[in-house]
Parts: C-alpha cells; structure tokens; sequence
C-alpha cells in the first residue's frame, strides 16, 4: 500500500541537500536567539543551525522557529547539543557565555568567558574550517582575540560586533537631538565596546554638513549643547537597560543581523567591528579594538584609514591599554 505521499509526489531527481548559506548561533540565550529571530525576518539563511548545552531549552527554541516555517524562507532550522549540526556553516555567530550582571563591567567577565571558547571553539573550526566567526560574547574585543588563538583561522575571518551597536546608538542618540533619522546622521565610535570607546566628534556629520564647523567646542566638556552626554549615554545605556530588563537583547540581534548581512551579500559596507589593530595608530600588542571596516564575503576585507585628531588617538591608545591590561594575564 502507497503512503499518502508517494501518492502525491513522483520523485524525479535526487538533491544535493548541502546548504549554501547556513549560519550557526552558538547559545540560545536572549542574545542568540534575538539574532536568530532577525535573521530568519530578513531571509539571510537557507539553514539555521542553534547549538547550546542547555539541551530542553535548545530544543524548545528550535520547535518554537520551527512551527513559525510558514512566514519566512528559510528551509531548514536544525538544533543539537553535538557540534555536528554546524557543519558547512558559512558563517557561525558566538554569544555562547556568561550574562553580564547589573552593575558589573565587561571586562570582569573575561576568564569565565575565556573557559567557555576554550570548550567551543575547535569543534566548531573542526566542521566548518572555511567558515568566518561574528563574536557577540562579552567583553567582545577580548574573546575575539581568544577565538581567533583558539581558531587557528585569519585574524581577517574572525570579527568581532564590537562597535557597530555603539555606533547605532550615537547615530540614534545624534538624531533624536537634531530631529532627524538616524540614517542620516553619520557618527562613529570606535576603540573598546564598553566603558573606554572613543567618540569620533571630529567627524559627525548630516549631509555632509560637520556638526564640529557649527560649533568647534563638539562633545568637549566647554560645550553649552552638552553634546558629551551624548556619548555617555552611549556607555550606560547598556548598563541601564540591565538594570530595567536584565539584559540586553534586541538591538543587538538587529546590530548583527546587519553585519551578517553585509557578509553573506558581499555589500562590503563599513562598520565599526573589532579587528586587529597591531601597527595601526601607534599600537604594538596583539590587540582587537573596533576600527571602521569594510565587511564582505571574505570577511573583514580593508579597514578604513580614519585620520584621528591628537585627543582621538591618545583615547583610543587608552582603550587598547585597558584591555592589554587584562588581556596579558589571561590564561587559556
């Protein structure tokens, strides 16, 4: 007796079943799973893999996509505790690791975080060797260094999210105080993600027009416009937003989403991602710090020569110090 199926289908060729564009989301927190619901919105994969140890949670998630199939085009959502399921991935999104708790830095996360690449990144290399990283996991810009040891793979392939939310924030934050959408307000933060980032005031503009030839005294401490706060607003808002919430969640899965993006369509846009800064700006560690980059199908392709006025580069040597500081006495 004949299934319903084959009643109804007549297979004519077998398929290559081999994905082209498969991303895998290592951790099903609120993070990874703020990316995994914005990637499939945006129709950016054609299989979605999730990998974490909390196995009923993992699994939970992945039925909960998996019965939302009619309303977008991915074909296929896959979850496992084994690493298996990440295989072929083109591109893999880390946010596998410790919350970051109310009132506690980035960076006094690190060695706990540190652990948990150590478990995850070979496997994840073993599958997918041709693969390129995202790294979301704080504190980013050190966990991108330690994954890119850890890897094996060019410091190119292995990008950290860094800025590219700080970014979004001061251009969201510049265009509620002008009245205008973020889009069209051009900014950049660069240096750590988190307390010591460097605001480029030297280059904030809205078509073209430098906000600093309107008002010279831009973001510094003698400016009546307190445009400064702008820029600590960028810093705590993170910290407040635990502080309602418990965490952070949404704007960076949309701030990922547009990176991913960038990569799998090889736009090669700029963002503000936390790359290899050895040799630029006076630099001499083995230092991952956001710097505006152009993102492709390779990866991180070029980085933007940003001319930094004296104040901007002695800020973001300060940012790099901060993070050598912790960086050098890390063990994995």
């Amino acid at each position: 007796m004949s299934t319903v199926k084959e009643q109804l289908i007549q297979n004519l060729v077998v398929e290559d079943k081999t994905s082209q564009q498969k991303i895998t989301v290592v951790g099903v927190g609120a993070v990874g799973m703020a990316c995994a619901i914005c990637i499939l919105l945006k129709d950016l994969a054609d299989e979605l893999a999730l990998v974490d140890v909390a196995e009923d949670k993992l699994k939970g998630e992945m039925m909960d996509l998996q019965h939302g199939s009619l309303f977008f085009a991915t074909s296929k959502i896959v979850g496992g505790k084994d690493y298996r399921v990440t295989a072929n991935s083109k591109l893999i999104i880390v946010t596998a690791g410790v919350r970051q708790q109310e009132g506690e830095s980035r960076l006094s996360l690190v060695q706990r975080n540190v652990d948990i690449m150590k478990s995850v990144i070979p496997a994840l290399v073993q599958y997918s060797p041709d693969c390129k990283m995202l790294i979301v996991s704080n504190p980013v810009d050190i966990l991108t260094y330690v994954v890119w040891k850890l890897s094996g793979l060019p410091a190119t392939r292995i990008i950290g999210s860094g800025c590219n939310l700080d970014s979004a924030r001061f251009r969201y934050l510049i265009g509620e105080k002008l009245g205008v959408h973020p889009t069209s307000c051009h900014g950049w933060i660069i240096g750590e993600h988190g307390d010591s980032s460097v605001p480029l005031w030297s280059g904030v503009n809205v078509a073209g027009v430098a906000l600093k030839t309107l008002n010279p005294n831009l973001g510094t401490d003698s400016d009546k416009d307190q445009w400064k706060n702008i820029h600590r607003q960028v810093v705590q808002s993170a910290y407040e937003i635990i502080k309602l919430k418990g965490y952070t969640s949404w704007a960076i899965g949309l701030s990922v989403t547009n990176l991913v993006e960038s990569i799998l369509k090889n736009l090669r846009r700029v963002h503000s991602v936390s790359t290899m800064v050895k040799g630029s700006y006076g630099i001499k560690e083995e230092i991952f710090l956001s710097v505006p980059c152009i993102l492709g199908q390779s990866g991180i392709s070029d980085i933007v020569k940003v001319n930094l006025n004296s104040e901007e580069e002695d800020l973001f040597k300060k940012s790099a110090n901060t993070l050598w500081d912790i960086q050098k006495d890390l063990v994995f």
